[in-house]
């Protein structure tokens, strides 16, 4: 198909999203607090989360929970790792739980927001959007008894090239992941620069879609180097895909959250307490175990606490968690759709 054609798939996508978000922007009643939130949701008590509704008969109590976990890798590899969480999740809410695929942060973060979507694991970048405009409230992220599961920004080199420092790089063919991803392209923004590499300035950012395919374009010699989450890169190593021995780690930053999991804000009280619940008791299969590095259950987290070093990160380098800066991460996402299509 001609890139004209994915081009207008992509400018009706994005007017379907300006529409959802007119169709939605009726202001809470009575609010005395919103902060960055978008306009239709409330946060009296502080915590930088949407408030659940006030009036009872706006709760939500659907008969089927929907259930999807960030669009990174390969999708059916975590449909199926899921599969014992969902069925727990059924077991203590007593409703069915079906999961539902998503093609990219802006689709499950509009997900969320229309209604469609009732629990989610979103990327540690995207998260501030899920808040802000679709009304996600994170409780839980992988870890184990003792800490939650984090990550490093690591930036990765082929071992046979010259490049010891970030600074070797300028110049050189450099892949971000998206617009929105946080170890992909928001941390290097703010981290880079201290250590005398500047995005945009000093190299050409290349958006390779996602983190796996950053690892194997510097595998392959697309990219001299990439900014990738070490979970994923790690991840990679073990399935096989690539040997860790093909590659050199010049960088590694200070450890950053995993993707969060969390649930729309109108959900009804009872049913909220349920997946609380459910979050707090499940604790992960073997298999599970394996597929993320040794997690073992769900941790609980705040957002206001343990997600303040990302939203530091967004504010150093000027990113809004609006509805401007989703419009964008759409556009973007839809571009490059496109052009792997191609």
């Amino acid at each position: 198909m001609s890139s004209r054609f994915f081009a207008l798939i992509a400018g009706l996508g994005l007017m379907c999203s300006a529409l959802l978000f007119q169709a939605s922007t009726v202001e809470a009643d009575e609010c005395k607090n919103r902060g960055t939130l978008d306009e239709i949701y409330c946060d009296e008590d502080g915590d930088l989360v949407a408030d659940a509704p006030t009036d009872p008969s706006k709760w939500r109590d659907p008969s089927t929970l929907v259930f999807t976990y960030t669009p990174v890798e390969d999708p059916a590899v975590y449909r199926d790792a899921f599969r014992p969480f969902q069925d727990y999740l059924a077991e203590k809410t007593g409703k069915k739980v079906i999961y539902y695929t998503v093609q990219s942060n802006s689709a499950e973060i509009e997900a969320m927001r229309s209604g469609r979507l009732h629990v989610a694991g979103f990327s540690t970048g995207p998260t501030g959007f899920a808040v802000n405009l679709a009304g996600a409230v994170p409780l839980a992220v992988k870890g184990t008894e003792s800490e939650f599961q984090g990550y490093n920004l690591i930036v990765i080199v082929k071992t046979d090239s010259p490049y010891q420092t970030l600074a070797d790089l300028k110049g050189k063919k450099v892949a971000h992941t998206s617009p929105s991803s946080n170890s992909g392209n928001l941390a290097p923004r703010a981290l880079f620069p201290d250590q005398g590499l500047v995005p945009e300035q000093d190299y050409e950012v290349l958006y390779s879609g996602k983190h796996d395919q950053s690892v194997l374009g510097v595998n392959s010699g697309d990219y001299d180097a990439a900014p990738v989450a070490s979970d994923v890169f790690t991840r990679m190593v073990e399935r096989g895909v690539v040997k860790a021995e093909d590659f050199r780690i010049i960088y590694r930053s200070p450890k950053f959250p995993t993707s969060s999991f969390a649930y729309a804000h109108d959900l009804k009280p009872e049913l909220v307490q349920q997946i609380r619940e459910a979050f707090r008791d499940f604790r992960f299969t073997p298999e599970m175990q394996e597929t993320f590095g040794g997690a073992d259950r769900f941790f609980p987290i705040t957002y206001k606490q343990d997600w303040a070093v990302i939203r530091q990160i967004a504010k150093s380098i000027g990113e809004e968690y609006d509805r401007k800066g989703l419009d964008a991460m759409a556009k973007k996402e839809a571009e490059k759709a496109a052009k792997k299509s191609n």
